[in-house]
C-alpha cells in the first residue's frame, strides 16, 4: 500500500451526508440532542452572570481558539459582566478532557471521538460547537524509514496519545490493514513526545497530529497513510454545570467562535500567522495546515454529521477496552450534542465595542 489521500471517498456515506445535511442542519439540530440536553441557548431565563472567571482552553489544533485569544474578543465581550477570562493550553484532546473532568476548564477543544469517549466514561460534557472538520491525523514514519504500508507495522512500536483522534485513527488504520492493537506495541506518549520519539528512533511510527505533524513533514518525516474519513470533527465541549449555571457566558463563547470563523475566512494570511506564532511553526507550514488540512467552513451545529462518524468509531472503544459496554457508548452519543447555542449564535455581538 502506498501513501494515500482520500478526500472524496466516503466511509458509510459520510461525505454525502455532510453535503446533504448542510442546508438543513439548523432544522435537524433540535432533534439530535439527547432528551436531557438544555432546550435553550443564551436567551435562557437564568439571567445575566455577574463576576467570576471563564476558564477556557486554547490549542494549536484549534485555530479558532487561537484567533479568539489573540484578538481578545472574550475579554472585551465579558468586561461589562466583570468576568475574567483564564486561558489554559491543551496539549491534546486527552488533556482537554482531563481538565473538563476536573472542572479546571469550562470549555475545551477535543476531537469528536475524544468527547464521546469522555462522556461514555461518565464525564458530564456536551458539544456546543463544531470548530473544524480537519484532516489532522495520519500515520507517520521517519525520513529514513523503509516502512511504506500500515501492514508493515506488525511487531513494531507506534507512538500515539490514547484518548485522542490520532489514537483512534491508528486503531482504524490497523483494522483496515488486517491488524489489531495487539499486533503492535503502542507507546502512550503526548503528541509532541511522539514526534520526539520518532526522531530519536525509540518508535518505528507515530500517529501524528497537526500542526506538529505538518512541522514533522517539513523536517522530512513521511506520511505513509492518510484517510480523512478516519478523522472525527473538532468539537468545542463544555461541562453541563457550566451550561446549566452560566448559559449566557456559554452563548458568548459560541458567538465568539462563530465570529472567529467569519474572521478566519476573511483573513486567511493572518490566521496562518497566528497559528505559526502560537505553534512555533514556519509560516509556510502553518499556511499548509490552515489551507489544506483544516476545513473551518463547516456547519457549526453539532448533530447528524458528527453522529454518523462517531457511530463508526464508537464500537472501537468497546473492542479496545476503553469503554466497558456498547450501551454506554450509545447513551453517550444520544446525549452528546447540544446545538442550541449555535442556533442562537450572534457573531455580530463580538467585537462590536
Amino acid at each position: 500500500m502506498t501513501s494515500r489521500r482520500r478526500f472524496t471517498t466516503s466511509r458509510a456515506g459520510r461525505a454525502a451526508l455532510v453535503a446533504a445535511t448542510a442546508a438543513a442542519a439548523l432544522l435537524l439540530s433540535g432533534c439530535v440532542a439527547g432528551e436531557n440536553a438544555p432546550a435553550a441557548g443564551g436567551d435562557s431565563t437564568a439571567g445575566t452572570t455577574e463576576g467570576g472567571t471563564l476558564n477556557i482552553d486554547f490549542a494549536t489544533y484549534n485555530p479558532l481558539s487561537l484567533i479568539i485569544k489573540d484578538q481578545g474578543w472574550l475579554e472585551d465581550a465579558l468586561d461589562d459582566q466583570d468576568i475574567t477570562v483564564n486561558w489554559v493550553q491543551s496539549a491534546g484532546s486527552n488533556k482537554a478532557n482531563e481538565a473538563l473532568r476536573a472542572d479546571a476548564i469550562d470549555v475545551g477543544s477535543t476531537a469528536g471521538s475524544a468527547a464521546l469517549l469522555n462522556r461514555a466514561n461518565g464525564s458530564a460534557i456536551q458539544a456546543i460547537d463544531v470548530f473544524s472538520q480537519p484532516e489532522w491525523s495520519a500515520i507517520v514514519v521517519g525520513q529514513g524509514s523503509t516502512i511504506t504500508d500500515v501492514a508493515e507495522l506488525k511487531g513494531k512500536k507506534v507512538a500515539a496519545t490514547k484518548g485522542t483522534d490520532p489514537y483512534f485513527f491508528l486503531l482504524q488504520a490497523l483494522e483496515e490493514a488486517g491488524l489489531s492493537a495487539s499486533d503492535v506495541t503502542i507507546e502512550n506518549l503526548q503528541h509532541a513526545d511522539g514526534w520526539a520519539a520518532l526522531q530519536n528512533g525509540s518508535v518505528d511510527a507515530w500517529a501524528g497530529l497537526d500542526p506538529i505533524m505538518a512541522g514533522a513533514e517539513e523536517a522530512g518525516a513521511k506520511l505513509i497513510y492518510r484517510n480523512v474519513d478516519f478523522n472525527s470533527y473538532g468539537i468545542l465541549a463544555a461541562t453541563e454545570s457550566f451550561i446549566d449555571e452560566r448559559p449566557d457566558v456559554a452563548q458568548t463563547v459560541v458567538n465568539a467562535y462563530e465570529h472567529a470563523r467569519e474572521w478566519a475566512a476573511s483573513n486567511p494570511d493572518e490566521t496562518a500567522q497566528i497559528l505559526a506564532d502560537a505553534a512555533g511553526l514556519d509560516l509556510a507550514v502553518a499556511t499548509k495546515v490552515i489551507t489544506e488540512r483544516s476545513n473551518l467552513d463547516v456547519d457549526p451545529a453539532p448533530g447528524k454529521a458528527q453522529e454518523q462518524v462517531l457511530s463508526i468509531i464508537g464500537p472501537i472503544f468497546v473492542e479496545s477496552g476503553d469503554v466497558s459496554s456498547q450501551d454506554k457508548v450509545d447513551d453517550a452519543l444520544a446525549d452528546l450534542f447540544n446545538p442550541s447555542f449555535v442556533d442562537d449564535a450572534d457573531p455580530s455581538a463580538i467585537g462590536a465595542k
